[in-house]
């Protein structure tokens, strides 16, 4: 998966540098069970997802401070995926809670 593809679907608020999955996340991935184009293009313009109101809004802090990123996205009443976008935005993680 390429951030130039990502960057194609949406205008990018910050970079998203190298883009990594788990084993749980690409399993489900490789199920069809979820297409991570769409969380990753949700994750890249703000959209952070099912995270409360003060993890909002130390991401929009981060977003132009540097700090790490992190979306929460409910994808059935059994699976949540996070991503995570560390702070020198070298690498985007895609994973499941458990695997943290």
């Amino acid at each position: 998966m390429s951030q130039a593809s990502i960057q194609a679907v949406v205008v990018a608020r910050f970079p998203l540098g190298n883009i990594v999955a788990t084993c749980g996340i690409s399993d489900l991935i490789h199920q069809g069970a979820i297409n991570p184009m769409t969380y990753l293009a949700r994750h890249v313009r703000g959209d952070w997802g099912d995270l409360c109101d003060e993890d909002r809004l130390l991401n929009e802090r981060s977003v132009g401070g540097g700090g790490r990123l992190m979306s929460s996205y409910k994808l059935s009443e059994q699976i949540k995926l996070w991503i995570i976008t560390e702070s020198d935005r070298s690498v985007t993680t895609l994973l499941l809670p458990s695997e943290y």
